[in-house]
Order: C-alpha cells, then structure tokens, then sequence
C-alpha cells in the first residue's frame, strides 16, 4: 500500500477565471482522504502551501499578469513537492495548472537527485507549450510543459532543475494547440496522443506504449491530471471546455492502467473550480478516477440509487 501526502495548492493566479483557489477544500469536501484509506492506502494531509513573500518581477510580454505571484507559487511547490517525495506519493490538489510549474520541478529535481529518469503523462485538453515570452493570453497555466523541456523564454522565472527530455513526456487527449505551441514542439520528440490518435488506435494501446518506456528506464512517473481532459458533460467545472474529451468509461480505463502499471510516483489534480460545479459533481468524479489510479476496479464500484 502506499502512503498518500495530500498537498492542497490554492492556486488561481495562471489564469482569469476565479474559483480554482477552491479547489483544495472541494477535493477534501468530496471525500480524497475516505476514499484512499478505504483502498488500503495510508493518508497524511499537510494541508495548504503558502507561498513566500512576493518578489518585484517582471517581464518584457505585457500580456504575462501574476508574474510574482506565479513564481512565488512555482517555488513554494517545488519545494513542497520534493520534500513529500522521500516519504510517499505527492498528491497535490490545484488550483490552476500553473501549478505545475512547481510539481514538475519538485519532482524532476527529486528524480536528479535519484539518479533516476522522470516522466510526465499530462492528460489535459491543451498542450500548456507556451513560454512567457510567446503567451498572448499571459495566462501562464499554458506554460508549465514548455518550463519542464528547459525551454527559452522563462525569465525571470527560476531555472528548471533537470529539464525532462522529450521522449520522457507523453500528452494524452490534447484537443486543443496553439500555433505556437505546435512550432515549439515540433522539434522535440514529446509523444502525442491527441483524441484522433485515441479515436484511432483506442486507450490501451497508445498508454501501454508509454508505461513501457518508463518501466525500461526504471524511470518516475508524475500524472498531472486537468479536469479538461474530461468531456465537459461529465465534468462542467472548469473554465477552460473543449469538447470531445475522455468519456467516463474511457477516463477510468485510463486510471486502471496507470494503477496497474504501478510506476505512478506523484499526481496533480488541477483546474478544478467548484465556483462552476453542479452539487459537487466534477469533484466527486476526480476523486472516483484518484480511487480507480489508486486500485479500486470497475467491480468495485457502488450502484447508485436515484430513487
């Protein structure tokens, strides 16, 4: 069994929409911790990050807004997030994906540290390849992909600790890219499963390919899970729809998968805003898809009566 160290990020910063700062308290509300030790696994809560003091950053893209905020955020997660790791399995409750800036370097500065390779399986909407110096929305949750390749473009933000290489990233159920984003990744060797490559050739196939690379590179493997990469007709409460995402079947298979490979090491749970749920229904589904990454199977599940 594994030992869960929640870490609520109250981040609403990387974009425009506000509610993702609610996030944290709607994941609790929802049960994550119940649900876990129901599975077995062992819970500790350290509760909310608070960043440090902001610093007076700036940047040359006028468009870029909550640059000190941001970075103060990247550096407080990375740290916590690296902190966790020598103890249990990081899971850390967004807050908007800018978050991730944080996670990822926690996590690629732990994996150096191992000497171990870290992989990242980004299962969102939208590929997130952005830089601060080509976002013309300078909402920064489009960046954190770009951060983690060591790309240029991210003064004044930290350097990235151990820039993750291409062939260690795969993108799954990405619907929607930018053409800048497409140029930047063009030369990089980043595995894209886009929904028509997951219409083509199905979940399984595409996901086992991946898991298969990290398990040959004895490698770390961080999920970072946006509530975008699911069908906005079972999960309304994000602010960044695209239609045409996983389905509820397809989403849990997904989950199962990745708990039976067994080479998940950390997991950000983002976008969720609560402001736009129905009776907690979004929040509700991304805890059953923790329960099923975390070993509940399809039979496991409860009938529910509407009666």
């Amino acid at each position: 069994m594994t030992h869960c160290i929640l870490i609520g990020a109250p981040v609403d910063e990387g974009q425009r929409r506000p509610g993702c700062l609610m996030g944290p308290a709607a994941y609790r509300t929802a049960g994550l911790a119940g649900t876990l030790l129901a599975l077995g696994h062992s819970v500790e809560d350290r509760g909310d990050v608070t960043p440090a003091a902001l610093g007076q950053e700036t940047c040359a893209n006028p468009a870029v807004h909550h640059l000190p905020e941001t970075i103060a955020w990247t550096r407080a997660l990375a740290q916590a997030t690296q902190a966790a790791l020598p103890h249990g399995m990081p899971i850390i409750m967004g807050g908007d994906h800018s978050l991730a800036l944080g996670t990822v370097a926690g996590v690629a500065a732990h994996a150096a540290a191992q000497d171990r390779a870290q992989f990242v399986i980004w299962l969102d909407a939208h590929s997130d390849f952005h830089t601060v110096a080509s976002t013309t929305s300078g909402n920064l949750h489009g960046t954190p992909m770009a951060y983690a390749s060591g790309l240029e473009g991210f003064e004044p933000f930290p350097a990235f600790p151990a820039p993750i290489p291409g062939e260690n990233i795969c993108m799954f159920g990405i619907r929607s890219v930018d053409p800048a984003e497409l140029a930047a990744m063009q030369p990089t060797d980043i595995t894209v499963n886009d929904m028509r490559v997951l219409d083509e050739q199905g979940i399984v196939a595409p996901l086992r390919a991946f898991l298969d690379k990290v398990r040959t590179a004895d490698g770390l493997l961080h999920v970072s899970l946006d509530v975008d990469f699911l069908d906005p007709s079972i999960a309304p409460a994000v602010g960044t729809t695209v239609p045409g995402g996983a389905t509820f079947r397809e989403a849990h298979l997904v989950m199962e998968l990745l708990h039976e490979s067994g080479l998940v090491t950390s997991l950000d749970l983002v976008e969720l805003n609560p402001f736009l749920d129905e009776r907690g229904r979004t929040a509700k589904l991304m805890v059953d898809l923790v329960g099923s990454l975390m070993g509940r199977k399809v039979f496991d599940r409860p009938t529910r009566s509407y009666g």
